[in-house]
């Protein structure tokens, strides 16, 4: 997403709990000729999120995007689960893109987009991951709450919900349950490329019209589309 949008001409705030790797995506886009820097924050820490983006909106000359691309997963079922591993997925998938948003509604231009990436687990107990599928679900109800405080400044959020993806978080979910994506639509999983090119559509102002949605990104295995 972030070196799509600097191809698009955006300058971009890349932040992550990585240093490293924040700092590899900022390279490619200044190799490309594209603005970008590093912010480093640790979106599970309260008091570190509000600070951030004032941070990055002050050094960007003003913020008119946001995209939240951040999760993970303990993996645990639900027998295993623990009020600690809970709260975790929770701080991480949830709560902090609430206070993301809360902070870029008070400092974004009017006009400008929020982005929540979900998942397809949202709507499915496959997984087995109780923690997981249910904070991607409240992800959406939180896209549609941001959209409607949103409203007075004309600031859009909509939500993608990808299917089975070609990523880490992906692969460890694939070692954990081998058979995860004997089903997926087309013989392959989904590309990062193929969400950024959806997330810079709902960032962008060719889909001024479109608010408080959830895109499933999933090839349709959520309409019943599947490998036999």
């Amino acid at each position: 997403m972030s070196v799509l949008f600097a191809r698009e001409g955006a300058s971009v705030a890349c932040l992550d709990v990585n240093k490293e790797a924040a700092d590899d995506t900022v390279a490619q886009i200044t190799r490309e000729g594209g603005k970008a820097f590093t912010d480093v924050v640790d979106v599970s820490d309260v008091a570190a999120i509000a600070p951030a983006v004032e941070r990055c909106t002050q050094k960007l000359g003003g913020l008119d995007g946001l995209a939240l691309n951040v999760g993970i997963s303990s993996g645990l079922s639900l027998p295993k689960m623990t009020a600690e591993a809970w709260d975790r997925d929770y701080a991480v998938n949830v709560r902090s893109h609430m206070l993301f948003a809360q902070k870029a509604l008070e400092l974004m231009a009017p006009g400008g987009a929020i982005i929540l990436i979900s998942s397809m687990a949202s709507q499915r107990a496959g997984g087995r991951n109780p923690a997981y599928e249910s904070s991607k679900a409240a992800q959406i109800a939180l896209g549609r709450a941001i959209a409607r405080a949103g409203e007075d400044k004309g600031i859009r959020c909509n939500v993608i919900a990808p299917g089975f993806m070609d990523t880490p978080m992906g692969r460890d979910a694939s070692r954990r349950r081998s058979d995860r994506a004997v089903t997926v639509p087309f013989g392959r999983q989904g590309t990062g490329w193929e969400v950024a090119y959806s997330a810079l559509f709902l960032i962008s102002n060719e889909s001024s019209y479109v608010n408080a949605h959830t895109l499933f990104l999933d090839a349709g295995h959520m309409g019943g589309i599947v490998r036999g």
